[in-house]
């Protein structure tokens, strides 16, 4: 007998219609019965539609948990969807606004946590839990473009949702949603058992962040062999610890292939330069609508084995020391194949 996937995944892009991935959210919405439970977990949301298709499902008695970023880096950009669902016909205490306090920071520097991951999680048809980089950041019909300029089109631009449904995975995701819905993380969580534990499916294992555990895609990537083939598919890369651990991989004689978002705010000048310097194969992902290239990728081929990394994950400092992250590193073959054929899209 063939054996099933464990995996579900959708990307949205230029080749897809507009609100291609907001519409597999919307459907899963929909398909949860009265006793059934929606666990969610997000950056931006302002998707009225899909925050009001939340709040019928929550009417029609599906137990709904929303974590939600109060203060995101564009401050009011999810507002409006916190009005609506902390209204009198909202969730009532199935909403969480999350706004986690700063740190200590050097003058002119701000440095803020965030709740960054995205984490969709239903109970029927069949249980499942998404992650990736899309979170619901548009609102169609659009009134408010100048956010959409700051944020990117996401609802065109590059992004993945992976829905994995091994129960191990789906299970213990649902639970890790449950617990940012109970109680507000703050700046110890980084040294609980839940901040550092792995979840260990049949071929994917999951990380969260922050957490004070090394970097797990980091230490990965440290050990994989010198003639292996690594294409990194980033929108952001700031940090220079992350462009170290990229040319120590070049050093080494590691094929490094870098597809980047093309704007110098996500990945900045000073990185391309690097890279270059380095003769590593970088190439920016640019659309002639300036839509963003979103995702966050890794794919390792290392001998006869294949894995692939995704996630929420951010090059960046906020995203390896402060921010709420999760992330995944599967050796499923049939996943792996599915993340390379977009590369060759990206490429092509």
């Amino acid at each position: 007998m063939e054996k099933r996937p464990s995996f579900e995944i959708y990307f949205g892009g230029p080749d897809k219609p507009a609100g291609y991935l907001r519409d597999i959210l919307a459907e899963h919405i929909a398909a949860v019965p009265c006793g059934g439970s929606i666990d969610w977990v997000t950056y931006y949301f302002r998707d009225l539609r899909l925050a009001d298709a939340l709040v019928q499902a929550h009417k029609r008695g599906v137990r709904v948990g929303l974590s939600l970023a109060g203060k995101p880096r564009v401050p009011n950009a999810n507002d409006a969807v916190i009005a609506m669902l902390s209204g009198p016909e909202g969730l009532g205490e199935g909403l969480r606004v999350v706004t986690l306090p700063g740190i200590p920071a050097p003058r002119g520097r701000s440095w803020k946590p965030q709740l960054h991951e995205k984490l969709y999680c239903f109970s029927h048809p069949k249980p499942i839990a998404f992650i990736g980089s899309f979170n619901p950041s548009g609102n169609m019909p659009e009134e408010n473009r100048e956010i959409i300029r700051e944020i990117g089109d996401q609802d065109r631009g590059h992004n993945v949702l992976v829905g994995l449904t091994d129960p191990i995975l789906s299970e213990q995701l649902v639970k890790h949603a449950r617990q940012l819905q109970r109680m507000r993380p703050g700046l110890t969580y980084r040294f609980s058992a839940e901040a550092n534990r792995t979840v260990n499916g049949a071929d994917t294992s999951i990380y969260f962040w922050p957490r004070v555990r090394p970097h797990p895609v980091v230490q990965f990537l440290n050990h994989i062999g010198d003639n292996a083939r690594v294409r990194v598919v980033a929108s952001h890369i700031r940090t220079e610890s992350a462009v170290d651990v990229m040319l120590g991989l070049a050093r080494r004689g590691v094929a490094l292939e870098i597809f980047a978002d093309a704007t110098s705010r996500r990945v900045t000048e000073k990185v391309e330069q690097r890279f270059s310097a380095a003769n590593i194969q970088f190439r920016r992902v640019r659309d002639p609508e300036d839509l963003p290239m979103h995702l966050k990728f890794v794919l390792v081929e290392d001998n006869d084995k294949v894995w692939s990394i995704f996630g929420s994950f951010n090059w960046t400092k906020p995203s390896f020391w402060l921010n709420h992250e999760i992330a995944a590193i599967s050796s499923n073959p049939m996943l792996f194949k599915a993340f390379a054929d977009r590369c060759d899209v990206l490429e092509n």
